[in-house]
């Protein structure tokens, strides 16, 4: 029997994207699937239902809870909602596991098989998986063209008949996929760019798009991908050269996250008030603690002339694509489990496995088991 795969219009406050857009639906019917979606589920990213041809329309979210084999999701499903899906229910998206204790205690308590995408390996076969770097391409883009709109100068150099206007001074802190967007989209409005990473290895993928980077003396080269969290030694030394680069800064971008952690602390009070009034910080990282310490999540607050901006959940500001690139993420994470129609999860595939946050009463990803449960 063919696989009921469901969608909703996302609850949480200021979500703007969908979890299934028009292109990905049309995919997962060809594939045999049923989709099973609420009405005005993709409307706040400009995906009127007249978009989406041949699915099933709900009556209600209830109706998509209580029938949906395989629920995509964006945000972490409410508790009411947990308790609304059937038990065979399987609920794909990004769960928060380390903020959401509650709902995955009850994603466990049910019985429901739970997959995180942040949990997603970062290997070759799962890069078009990989939505924590699709939607953090976007938060890149997006914080350099905030920083632009408050900053109280141009971007690139000109020469005007009332003379020459030198270009801001960006400095981009995390080289990541946010932070490497966040360089490409700078340098594309004209600014002299400079980016630090922790991981050395960044090094050339920074200078490749044209910023210089910020030699600190101190390497954390993590597994996966990420860094590792620096020692007391070494976050001073590395502190000692950027409040140096931070002082000299007309605009600052900073997206270092470790996962499941709070976001390091780099930027200090002290450091802020070294800066000259009219600069700006936009903190990326606002939503894990943020890495300036004056950073008040979703709030844009001035310190002595400077403008720190936390920025929360940039994504959804670009909803349109943010959710295409996002609903693709999942179309290649689910299709291989589905088998004309018919879902059939293969247990001994890697991605399947090592994303698993939830199966049978047990919560399977050990590092959120060891925290919730010790």
């Amino acid at each position: 029997m063919p696989a009921t795969i469901g969608a909703l219009r996302e609850s949480a406050p200021q979500e703007t994207r969908v979890s299934l857009v028009p292109e990905v639906a049309d995919k997962l019917l060809k594939e045999g699937a049923r989709v099973l979606l609420e009405r005005g589920a993709g409307e706040r990213a400009r995906f009127p239902d007249s978009l989406y041809k041949s699915v099933t329309w709900a009556q209600s979210a209830d109706q998509v809870l209580s029938e949906a084999d395989v629920l995509l999701t964006v945000q972490p499903l409410s508790l009411p909602q947990i308790e609304r899906l059937k038990p065979t229910a399987v609920v794909i998206g990004f769960m928060q596991p380390h903020a959401r204790a509650a709902e995955v205690r009850a994603l466990k308590a049910r019985g429901l098989t739970s997959f995180a995408m942040e949990l997603v390996p970062r290997i070759s076969r799962a890069q078009s998986m990989d939505a924590l770097s699709s939607q953090a391409a976007i938060a890149g883009y997006k914080g350099v063209l905030i920083a632009a709109n408050h900053l109280q100068k141009f971007f690139p150099m000109l020469t005007t008949a009332a003379g020459t206007i030198r270009p801001a001074q960006v400095l981009i802190i995390g080289a990541g996929v946010a932070g490497l967007q966040a360089i490409a989209t700078a340098r594309r409005l004209g600014a002299v760019v400079e980016a630090y990473d922790v991981r050395g290895a960044t090094r050339e993928q920074v200078k490749s798009l044209g910023a210089k980077f910020v030699e600190t003396g101190v390497s954390a080269e993590g597994s996966g991908g990420y860094a590792r969290e620096l020692t007391s030694e070494e976050k001073a030394k590395q502190q000692e050269v950027l409040d140096t680069r931070i002082a000299a800064a007309d605009a600052v971008v900073t997206t270092a996250s470790v996962p499941g952690r709070p976001a390091p602390k780099i930027i200090t009070r002290a450091v802020v008030e070294r800066m000259r009034a009219g600069s700006v910080i936009v903190d990326i990282a606002a939503e894990q603690g943020g890495n300036c310490e004056l950073t008040r999540p979703g709030e844009v607050l001035e310190h002595q002339g400077v403008k720190i901006v936390g920025a929360v959940n940039l994504p959804a500001e670009l909803a349109y694509n943010a959710s295409e690139m996002y609903a693709r993420n999942l179309f290649n994470f689910l299709k291989p489990a589905l088998l004309k129609g018919e879902l059939a999860i293969d247990w001994n595939d890697e991605v399947f496995a090592q994303s698993c946050l939830t199966r049978g009463g047990a919560i399977t990803h050990e590092p959120t088991r060891k925290a919730l449960e010790g």
